[in-house]
């Protein structure tokens, strides 16, 4: 980053950097520390401490933050190595175990989101870079392929903040539903073929009889997928609910996305359909997680994923 880019903190990173220390520090006094760390000035903060000796429920962490955080901004010309510092460490800030478990989701989506804005200057830069070499070139298909990476990179942006965004709705419904529109807008974006929710009426007007939450196809090879976000490990009973569905139709198999992990008897459910010849994956939410925050293919991540549960018969690895 050059000397400009932290200047001055303009009003949406600073509300982001306000939102987001508090949640890579447990405790009042290690936000402190935090901001202590990056060479912040005793000074400009000696007050906080001494409230807080004298009453630690005077100031909650965010107050802390907005306080200090305002102070070095308002200094325009003296604190620009602190403000420079303190970004960098939270843009580099890695060991997300640290914070509160309930947490760490929403503190690795804002720090996403300080990198994105850090790293806009520079996108633009290399963005500019390419349309010189594509007039260079006078190449239609280079511009075009530039064009596609624009917009496939702008997608994967939006869409992953509207995957941690997810997070902080509490309402399991609205949460469930925008959980089947992100992870299809995933699938999407990789060149996965998706059919989205549908639901199965009965011959006989019995209503609906079936519903599932999304049909993707990887290697020409049918998956039925279905999501849950409850508050417990998804165990054997759910796991049987979807291979039901599975063994009725000819040549399909499935994917099953847990917010919560997996229960022992649900993975031994799922290991045992494979003795039947039918491949249920199982996958974490937090492992969409990795594949945003790594860049990694995830239609490639998935072909691991079914390799393993073939020829090793694990269908809960994490390649």
């Amino acid at each position: 980053m050059t000397q400009t880019d932290t200047f001055h903190y303009p009003p949406e990173l600073l509300e982001l950097l306000i939102g987001a220390i508090p949640l890579l520090n447990r405790s009042k006094k290690s936000v402190l520390l935090f901001f202590r760390g990056a060479g912040i000035s005793e000074k400009l903060y000696k007050d906080i401490s001494e409230k807080l000796d004298a009453d630690k429920d005077s100031i909650n962490k965010y107050e802390i933050c907005r306080t200090i955080l305002t102070r070095i901004n308002e200094k325009t010309d003296t604190y620009i190595r602190e403000r420079r510092e303190l970004l960098k460490r939270v843009v580099e800030f890695e060991s997300f175990t640290n914070c509160w478990e309930t947490d760490q989701y929403k503190a690795k989506g804002l720090v996403s989101e300080i990198r994105t804005i850090v790293n806009v200057k520079d996108t633009f830069t290399r963005m500019k870079l390419e349309k010189e070499s594509i007039q260079a070139k006078h190449s239609e298909i280079y511009s075009k392929k530039v064009e596609e990476i624009k917009k496939r990179t702008e997608l994967i942006e939006k869409t992953k903040k509207e995957f941690y965004a997810l997070f902080s709705i509490t309402n399991p419904q609205e949460r469930g539903k925008k959980l089947e529109g992100v992870l299809n807008s995933l699938f999407s974006i990789y060149g996965i073929l998706v059919r989205e929710a549908f639901t199965r009426k009965g011959d006989n007007g019995e209503g609906i009889i079936e519903q599932i939450d999304g049909v993707i196809e990887i290697d020409n090879q049918i998956y039925l997928v279905e999501m849950k976000w409850k508050k417990d490990k998804i165990g054997s009973e759910d796991i049987f609910a979807h291979l039901g569905r599975i063994y009725h139709r000819t040549s399909a198999q499935g994917i099953f996305i847990s917010a919560s992990g997996f229960a022992d008897s649900g993975i031994i459910a799922s290991k045992e359909a494979l003795v039947n010849k039918a491949i249920l994956i199982l996958t974490d939410l937090e492992e969409f997680v990795n594949v945003l925050e790594y860049d990694k293919d995830l239609t490639q991540y998935f072909k691991a994923k079914i390799r393993k549960a073939i020829i090793d018969k694990e269908p809960y690895s994490k390649p």
